[in-house]
């Protein structure tokens, strides 16, 4: 078995920690079907989890959520969620929050080629990780179009970041 890639944020110029928190799923823990795809032959519910976050620095102006799998046969990951323009007096997103009817921000564009959350829906084997990020940032607007390419995203994000933090969830299909 070959190792997993690494977390890429280990590799990003290191920022503060911010503490993030979910009623929905638990670091190191697994998802429910309740975060998981809808379609390529997966029957979840397809709705992003609750989230919390505390402990933003000083200037944050707005924030990020990401939900990246470092694990997807891709040779860069998969991006789940990216939404982004989040007020920074907003320190909690509701179960579903990533449904493109929400309006908490603007909804990237995600490896999925939509504009909201896409749940977990790995090959089947080894379980994936799925990265979720919150991003406290010293801007208050990226000024991207809702539909630039997921990197582009990231790059701005990582670019205005003060701080970060996250949970990671695990889901697998066996083979």
């Amino acid at each position: 078995m070959s190792p997993r890639p690494p977390i890429p944020y280990d590799f990003l110029p290191q920022v503060p920690a911010l503490t993030v928190e979910s009623d929905d799923i638990r670091d190191g823990g697994t998802l429910s079907e309740t975060h998981v795809f809808n379609d390529w032959g997966m029957s979840g519910q397809n709705l992003s989890p609750h989230l919390r976050w505390s402990g933003a620095p000083e200037g944050t102006r707005s924030y990020a959520v990401t939900c990246f799998d470092p694990d997807a046969p891709t040779g860069s990951g998969w991006w789940h969620w990216l939404l982004y323009d989040i007020p920074a007096d907003v320190t909690e997103l509701p179960r579903g929050a990533g449904s493109a009817d929400t309006d908490f921000g603007v909804h990237g564009r995600t490896d999925y080629s939509t504009n909201e959350y896409g749940g977990a829906a790995p090959p089947p084997g080894a379980p994936h990780r799925y990265i979720f990020a919150v991003h406290a940032l010293g801007v208050e607007k990226l000024g991207l179009d809702a539909d630039a390419p997921p990197a582009v995203v990231g790059f701005n994000i990582t670019a205005n970041t003060l701080a970060r933090g996250y949970v990671i969830a695990e889901y697998g299909v066996s083979g």
